[in-house]
């Protein structure tokens, strides 16, 4: 008798052999309270079957987001994972080193990305002029707000 269903059966057949069927309002008081608890037995071994296939359901989704996680996150996963063509660590992006071409005279450098600072403007050793010159969209940028604020210039 592991199951609440079953007591409340073995309770009704003691009610039955009580003959609690008589007409006092104690028994209709007690048989009542019976039925109570059969419906509500019911609902609870219908509850957990419920709750039994939610942690299944749920074990099964951990398991595949693990998954997911060792594919997206593995540590131990030399490949390049930005598709650049450099090895990078997973964890900043920004360790190694980055070859670059002068665009104005072709000389080849090599930047360290953990010292790169992104505001510095770089010049270049052969040809001493910027690595990374300005675009012409920058400069009209530039313009406009100069225009829209004279009071600035002050």
């Amino acid at each position: 008798m592991d199951k609440l269903t079953d007591k409340v059966a073995y309770l009704k057949g003691l009610a039955e052999g009580l003959n609690l069927n008589s007409d006092t309002p104690e028994n209709k008081l007690l048989l009542k309270m019976m039925d109570v608890l059969a419906d509500l037995s019911g609902q609870l071994e219908e509850l957990r079957g419920d709750h039994d296939d939610l942690a299944e359901y749920v074990d099964n989704i951990d398991e595949d987001l693990e998954d997911i996680e060792a594919l997206l996150f593995d540590e131990d996963d030399d490949e390049d994972m930005c598709g650049c063509g450099h090895c990078h660590d997973e964890d900043d992006g920004m360790e190694g080193e980055m070859e670059y071409e002068c665009p104005h005279c072709g000389y080849q450098t090599k930047f360290d990305l953990a010292d790169f600072d992104f505001d510095e403007d770089y010049l270049c050793p052969q040809c001493h002029k910027s690595f990374f010159p300005e675009s012409e969209d920058e400069d009209d940028d530039d313009d406009v707000e100069e225009e829209e604020n004279p009071q600035d210039k002050r």
